[in-house]
């Protein structure tokens, strides 16, 4: 598999013919095509492994080919955003985008004294995969389309004091309507958002059976994920949609159901069941018991028993 690793912005365009960045931290491409209906972007019968060190926003309509993570494929025939943070990866076969498409990079040290320094950490889209994208409705990939516009025209303006101030404020605007339609996609989806806690489940149970909360410990997101063929914060964006609650508060209540049941066995005793669901110490199992619940493993026992 061909593997590009790009440390830099000029690097990147270097690769793909584009001219050097007007800044070394900051760029933006728009990429049309008047006299064909569409664009290669990477037309290869192997795999290309793309993998970036600076932050990656992309606006682009996927026609052909695929967008591989693992075994999950991503295609989409309407407007669709990427997001890739530094050192993330991404495999790209056959790809044939529209004929017009937008793509902003920019390096960490752009935001320096800049509130979006510390904001951006918050978009937790930056760490999904390539096969979560963004899939806009028309009247939302117009919204996006200008404010890339309005990058554009100040990025390519003379450049003076203010500007980097403005394109910092339309990238925030960018991503403050990431944020929104995003959310909005986890509501529309709820059919598939549902399979996806369905399957969570179905781990969480095939790992409980298999006893492996005792021999290897309470599963973490990101192994739990990674059985789903998808990012942890995607999971967890996607199972609060669905329950209101993140997939770690599911994994301790998932936990508690359990100990309910098992600290009702006859023979059983607290700190059995605590190693049982997989805690290392009896006395964190007892804490969470009681925080989820509102009293100790003791009194639940005791309060059954009377009942």
């Amino acid at each position: 598999m061909k593997e590009l690793n790009f440390k830099s912005i000029a690097q990147m365009h270097e690769y793909f013919g584009e001219a050097e960045p007007e800044n070394p931290l900051f760029s933006i491409l728009h990429s049309i095509n008047s006299d064909a209906e569409t664009q290669v972007c990477e037309n290869t019968p192997e795999p290309v492994k793309i993998c970036n060190q600076f932050y990656s926003i992309s606006l682009k309509n996927i026609i052909e080919g695929e967008i591989l993570y693992g075994r999950t494929k991503y295609d989409c025939d309407k407007g669709s955003m990427l997001f890739m943070a530094p050192d993330q990866s991404m495999i790209m076969k056959g790809i044939v985008i529209s004929k017009e498409s937008w793509h902003i990079a920019f390096q960490k040290d752009y935001l320096n004294g800049y509130d979006l320094f510390n904001k951006i950490k918050k978009y937790n889209f930056f760490n999904y995969n390539a096969n979560e994208a963004l899939h806009l409705s028309p009247k939302e990939e117009k919204i996006m389309m200008t404010v890339f516009e309005n990058i554009h025209l100040e990025y390519h303006n003379n450049q003076d004091e203010f500007s980097k101030e403005i394109i910092i404020s339309h990238l925030e605007t960018l991503l403050k309507y990431a944020d929104r339609f995003y959310k909005r996609q986890f509501l529309n989806r709820q059919s598939i958002n549902k399979a996806l806690y369905t399957r969570f489940k179905e781990v969480l149970n095939d790992y409980f059976a298999s006893n492996k909360f005792e021999s290897e410990g309470i599963p973490t997101v990101e192994w739990l994920s990674t059985q789903l063929g998808v990012s942890h914060r995607y999971m967890s964006d996607t199972i609060k949609a669905e329950t209101g609650k993140t997939a770690v508060d599911q994994i301790n209540l998932y936990l508690i159901e359990e100990a309910k049941n098992l600290l009702l066995n006859p023979n059983a005793s607290i700190s059995e069941t605590a190693y049982k669901l997989g805690f290392e110490y009896p006395q964190y199992f007892s804490r969470l018991f009681k925080k989820k619940t509102g009293m100790s493993p003791k009194a639940y026992i005791e309060s059954s028993l009377l009942n």
